[in-house]
């Protein structure tokens, strides 16, 4: 099987990480617009350059790691060979955009997988979620098998898919400014930075283990640390004055809403 990634970027980047660890770099085709990103990758994990045309014209499964905004272009770059074949799966990445907006852009229906991978897929502790349409559950078994070490891999089905992309893919970004916030009063309160900035990570980490490993809900697993009377509690009400857990709410709502935003433009 032959892997083409046309574009490089962050979350394809992490991709050919993962995948070259199960596939041989000979495998791997990489295409990006500016060519010396994809040379370092190439180099890195001994893969192969090529260009769009090449890799649509050769791959196996043809993976789109573009941003939204440049996806139109690229299709219409390679529609003609794709509508030339049947023997490629499409794989796509962008947010916001569902299978039925590939086929509109393409003018035909082809197999495809949908993913959507989040930052910690870099060192192996990630989320990657797919669905797929007009492809046989064999190749999708073996693409998500040449991911499988980037940490956890669920379906969804399309109709969700978007909702659960938002907790999973915008998540991080959220997380990463409840670590800084937390180090920030570390901070205030005597730590050095780097102290305050693990024992936040660390405690983070830990905390979410915590909920995947016991089963119980995060409300009683913050009540077993609020003693009565005690620091924890007195925490959590400034949090509640604050509206924390509102802010986190809308955010993930305000970002699912711009999904359908992003595929307007």
């Amino acid at each position: 099987m032959k892997y083409g990634f046309i574009g490089t970027g962050n979350m394809a980047s992490a991709l050919i990480k993962v995948m070259a660890d199960k596939v041989n770099g000979e495998d791997i085709f990489l295409s990006n617009r500016t060519l010396s990103k994809a040379k370092k990758l190439s180099d890195e994990y001994s893969c192969e350059l090529s260009d769009n045309r090449k890799i649509a014209e050769m791959c196996d499964y043809i993976i789109l790691g573009v941003k939204p905004q440049m996806l139109k272009g690229v299709i219409d770059e390679i529609k003609d060979i794709l509508e030339s074949r049947n023997d490629y799966v499409l794989v796509s990445m962008a947010a916001g955009y569902q299978i039925k907006d590939y086929y509109e852009m393409l003018g035909f229906e082809c197999s495809m997988i949908r993913i959507m991978p989040n930052t910690p897929v870099k060192v192996n502790e990630g989320i990657i979620l797919y669905c797929y349409e007009n492809t046989d559950e064999g190749k999708v078994d073996i693409f998500i098998g040449t991911l499988e070490k980037a940490g956890k891999l669920f379906y969804v089905d399309e109709d969700h898919f978007d909702a659960a992309g938002t907790v999973s893919g915008c998540g991080p970004a959220y997380v990463d400014m409840m670590i800084e916030a937390l180090s920030d009063g570390g901070v205030m309160c005597g730590l050095s930075r780097k102290q305050a900035v693990e024992l936040a990570s660390q405690m983070m980490m830990g905390s979410a283990k915590l909920v995947m490993e016991s089963g119980k809900n995060p409300i009683e697993l913050k009540d077993e640390v609020c003693s009565p009377g005690g620091t924890t509690i007195e925490g959590v009400k400034v949090l509640e004055e604050k509206g924390v857990g509102n802010a986190l709410m809308e955010a993930i709502i305000k970002a699912y809403e711009k999904n359908d935003k992003l595929r307007k433009k």
